[in-house]
């Protein structure tokens, strides 16, 4: 690690541990939408959006220390990169599980919980990955499993694609599902970014 002559706000890493944090929180109540019916998915897309809203503020908090401080831990542009990579992947939780109740889906297609499943095994790394940010350690395993996920969700992603083009399902019906597995997609791919700014950060400070 470069050794460096000023101190570093420190607050960062705080703020990027507690935007993780809030990721689990979203991704357990998309495990909790599985198993819920119609009446419950309402209620758990208001805490899904209360989610979204703590990691909004999370990432303006984020913005707002990063304007307003001199020394900062690592490039800005990577700390920009970082926080809007978190708040990226809250956006497309929440918006999966509005898209569920808003169009009222009935039955979600075999395989979404498979994504889902990938998608709170990456919060989890990602959330216990943050703090290392403080000392650099024990990060590369973190950065190629999350990688390794994304991978499997591509693979996860392709099946439902071609599940949902095999007939069985009405033209309507395939619009609304695609557009819900496509947006768990985007989720993980959003993982992903945040890992390979996290590599980018550890090269740049090694």
């Amino acid at each position: 690690m470069r050794f460096r002559l000023t101190p570093r706000e420190t607050s960062f890493y705080d703020m990027f541990a507690a935007s993780a944090d809030n990721i689990v929180t979203g991704s357990k109540l998309l495990m909790e939408l599985l198993g819920a019916d119609s009446s419950g998915r309402a209620e758990i897309a208001e805490r899904m959006r209360a989610a979204e809203h703590a990691g909004d503020d999370a990432t303006h908090a984020i913005f707002h220390q990063l304007n307003s401080s001199f020394i900062t831990p690592f490039d800005r542009e990577d700390i920009y990169n970082l926080a809007s990579s978190l708040d990226d992947i809250m956006d497309f939780m929440e918006e999966a599980v509005d898209l569920v109740v808003l169009y009222n889906v009935e039955e979600l297609p075999k395989g979404v919980e498979q994504q889902i499943e990938v998608l709170a095994r990456a919060a989890e790394l990602t959330a216990e990955a943050m703090p290392n940010l403080r000392t650099m350690d024990n990060l590369t395993e973190y950065w190629i499993e999350v990688n390794r996920l994304e991978n499997q969700a591509d693979q996860i992603h392709r099946k439902l694609l071609a599940m949902l083009f095999n007939g069985k399902y009405e033209a309507i019906e395939v619009l609304k599902l695609k557009q819900i597995v496509d947006v768990l997609e985007e989720a993980a791919d959003a993982f992903e970014h945040v890992a390979n700014t996290v590599e980018t950060i550890a090269v740049k400070e090694s």
